[in-house]
């Protein structure tokens, strides 16, 4: 019998122009389709991610629930930001939920998307949609990077100065801190050189200058995942958020990350229940049907 067509959209996530922040596709399942036409179809599409999305009819929490599965080119994910914005974006924005707040089955437990009023408005955002998407994810334990190969990241990154190391307990990627944004804007990183680095993937991060508007600025890099660089990465920031918090006495903020695309969040570091609250907008730039 022959498969349903599937439908999907493409979404610039963490902006609000199209053709900046990270672009993710969006797929409305019908039907359950197996890992491999899954992982085929985020190769086809060959973004930083692409997601399935399907609804679960027999629910028993109050707001509409969707399970929710992350793909890069390469390999399944356990947790993705920008994706999971692009997906509670679509379905606030084509009428599929009559809610505020969606819930969504993952990798990593029930993860929360709610509308929030966007208390500062651009002028692109009050033609748009004039709300802020709030995702509410679980932090990424840092631990500390006890490891002889502090060389072979120095040459990853070009040799830029390094202040700090550490190392996610759950995804498994480093998180480097630089002596400045600005050094983080201008690092040319190694890709040949960061394959050869441990762990998955590399955060490096910086504080931003201080008449800037933002609290940090930081980049990702993931070529072991088919993405040399991501171009805004939320769940770096659910490691990105604890860690400064710590250095800067503070649990809100506003984060640059500085690709080419380039994309803002806003965060929250809830200390108490270990959470990150991140708030960002999304804009739509291409639908279509999967036919096979």
């Amino acid at each position: 019998m022959a498969k349903t067509p599937v439908k999907y959209y493409v979404v610039d996530a963490f902006t609000d122009s199209a053709f900046k922040g990270n672009p993710a596709a969006v797929c409305l399942l019908e039907e359950e389709r197996d890992e491999k036409w899954l992982q085929a179809l985020a190769a086809e599409f060959n973004i930083s991610q692409t997601c399935y999305l399907i609804r679960i009819v027999d629910s028993a929490s109050p707001n509409p629930r969707f399970r929710l599965r992350w793909f890069t080119p390469v390999a399944e994910v356990k947790l993705c930001g920008h994706a999971t914005l692009a997906a509670a974006h679509i379905l606030f924005t084509t009428g599929l939920v009559n809610s505020d707040i969606i819930e969504f089955d993952t990798l990593s437990g029930i993860l929360t998307a709610k509308k929030v009023p966007d208390v500062n408005p651009t002028h692109v955002s009050k033609i748009q949609n004039c709300f802020l998407i709030e995702l509410n994810f679980p932090t990424v334990p840092i631990t500390e990077f006890n490891s002889a190969e502090v060389s072979a990241i120095s040459n990853a990154l070009n040799g830029a100065t390094m202040i700090d190391i550490k190392r996610t307990a759950t995804a498994d990627d480093l998180l480097v801190v630089l002596t400045s944004g600005k050094s983080v804007i201008e690092m040319k990183p190694q890709f040949d050189e960061i394959l050869k680095c441990p762990g998955q993937g590399l955060i490096v991060s910086g504080v931003a200058p201080p008449d800037s508007e933002f609290d940090f600025i930081s980049r990702f890099f993931c070529p072991k995942y088919g993405i040399n660089e991501d171009p805004v990465c939320g769940s770096a920031h659910c490691a990105l958020a604890p860690y400064w918090s710590e250095k800067l006495g503070k649990c809100d903020f506003i984060a640059y990350q500085a690709s080419a695309r380039a994309g803002i969040l806003n965060l929250h570091f809830d200390e108490k229940n270990q959470r990150v609250l991140l708030r960002g907008k999304a804009v739509t730039v291409m639908e279509g049907t999967v036919l096979v």
